[in-house]
């Protein structure tokens, strides 16, 4: 059996992208977007996913990057401000092991070079399966690399 154990965490991601706040929050609300930046950005070989972005609604995806390991999230969303604040709460499965439950906050808010995204995380890291810096290098990454690269995208379509 696995040792119990429980590692607390906080991190926070700050990210300007050159998008108006509304474009930021439509990566987030409009499913097809999301789908794109959040599910199908890594090419894993699974990725099955509903998403109902609703206060209450749940998000699910079972993935696996490699046809073997099977990762689970399920997020339900707690808080939804349009163009302003998301906040949801979500667990995550590695093999049937749960390896966290978080609690996270997008903020969006104007900036001179378009919108700021506030990204904060607050997780409890289950039993060595998971670690809050591979989860914050994972956030930086769908942050700083698909988000923003998905707003390019939209922007360079427009």
């Amino acid at each position: 059996m696995t040792e119990r154990s429980v590692v607390h965490a906080t991190f926070v991601i700050d990210r300007v992208y050159e998008a108006t706040p509304a474009r930021v929050f439509r990566a987030f609300s409009n499913s097809e977007i999301r789908h794109r930046w959040f599910v199908r950005s890594e090419n894993w070989p699974r990725a099955e996913y509903s998403y109902d972005f609703r206060v209450g609604g749940q998000e699910r995806g079972d993935f696996s990057p490699d046809g073997k390991m099977n990762i689970i999230n399920e997020t339900t969303y707690w808080d939804i401000v349009p163009d302003a604040r998301i906040i949801f709460a979500y667990a995550m499965y590695i093999d049937g092991n749960r390896i966290s439950v978080s609690v996270a906050t997008v903020e969006i808010k104007p900036d001179p070079k378009g919108a700021k995204l506030t990204y904060t995380e607050q997780g409890a890291f289950l039993d060595g399966y998971d670690f809050p810096a591979q989860r914050e290098q994972g956030c930086r990454e769908l942050y700083d690399l698909h988000l923003a690269k998905e707003l390019a995208r939209e922007d360079a379509a427009a």
